[in-house]
């Protein structure tokens, strides 16, 4: 028989802003870096999180509930993801990109039936301001900024350093490269390959850094271009990873033809991100991001598998195709 439908899973949508804070504030409050040290009872980690008493154990047992810590005789300690990626001390980290969410895009997504209604960005626009300028104006918000993207696409990166056949390639540039994450990952796995890193002068000096602290320097250096007005640099391999979709279609199909033109024959073009599935029922988060696209661009938006196929193609892409990374990405690789 069937069953008659409940409010379960409304109420769960509904309410899953609590729990994304209660995980965010965590990453703020650094917990999983503390815990990361030695397990701790509440009132110790109460301590050195600096929490007032009232509502810190239900905040330490909803972080149990959620899954985001164990307990285990009175002791909190991370699991074993979040001791991965959440603690500051390890280069697996991700909470940059949480931290971003916590600092700018919680707040914004407020607004968004207002961007739903009017098309137009909610971010720091509505203030006359532009997001690239305050982010690329300070050193520090954009060196967080270029650690959270590092953070969003480890898991992508590594997936590609695994799985490409790189043994058929020897130069790999990453177009809008950001810390250097994607050419890290790759370079450490594939130790004949070579290249570097595209992106605007002032990233310079924190892909340099990044790239420096794994012993990569003599093999991946920066480029600096702005990939809109200056033409990109020739590799095998170039790759873009969470670019195209902050642009309108115009730009989005601008970038893949420049791309075309800087490969040589045989070359291949990597674009990863969320990519929506292409009956777009199935992939909630590269939908959502797409969202997440109107709160912060003027005309960006997430696009489907085939979607970026066929644009591949309109460029003058011989064969494509779509392959999984890790959770909800995807990457599509044309081959000139």
């Amino acid at each position: 028989m069937n069953q008659p439908p409940t409010p379960g899973n409304i109420m769960h949508l509904g309410t899953a802003f609590w729990g994304s804070k209660t995980l965010l504030s965590a990453v703020e409050l650094e917990v999983f870096t503390v815990l990361a040290k030695e397990p701790m009872d509440a009132l110790t980690l109460r301590k050195q999180v600096g929490l007032h008493e009232r509502s810190a154990l239900d905040f330490f047992d909803a972080l149990v509930a959620l899954g985001m810590l164990d307990r285990q005789d009175g002791l909190y300690s991370n699991t074993p993801e979040t001791d991965l990626y959440l603690d500051k001390a390890k280069p697996s980290y991700i909470g940059g990109f949480l931290s971003m969410l916590n600092d700018r895009l919680y707040g914004f997504w407020g607004s968004l039936t207002e961007g739903l209604k009017t098309g137009l960005p909610q971010n720091e626009v509505k203030d006359g301001k532009n997001v690239f300028d305050i982010l690329y104006s300070d050193p520090a918000k954009l060196a967080s900024f270029m650690q959270a993207m590092t953070g969003v696409s480890m898991g992508s990166s590594k997936a590609i350093a695994q799985n490409f056949p790189w043994k058929d390639y020897r130069t790999l540039i990453d177009i809008g490269s950001a810390q250097g994450g994607l050419v890290v990952e790759v370079g450490k796995a594939h130790p004949h390959l070579t290249g570097g890193g595209f992106d605007l002068p002032v990233t310079g000096p924190i892909f340099e850094q990044y790239v420096a602290s794994f012993g990569l320097s003599d093999r991946f250096k920066f480029i600096p271009g702005d990939f809109f007005t200056d033409e990109l640099p020739s590799a095998d391999v170039l790759s873009m990873g969470h670019i195209l979709h902050d642009w309108d279609l115009e730009q989005k199909k601008a970038l893949l033809q420049k791309a075309y033109n800087a490969l040589p024959d045989g070359g291949v073009l990597l674009v990863f991100e969320g990519i929506i599935d292409d009956e777009r029922r199935k992939n909630a988060f590269g939908l959502l991001l797409s969202l997440t696209m109107l709160i912060e661009t003027t005309g960006g938006f997430d696009y489907t598998g085939a979607d970026c196929c066929g644009w591949m193609k309109e460029a003058g892409f011989r064969e494509t195709r779509v392959e999984h990374l890790a959770g909800p990405e995807s990457m599509v690789i044309g081959t000139k």
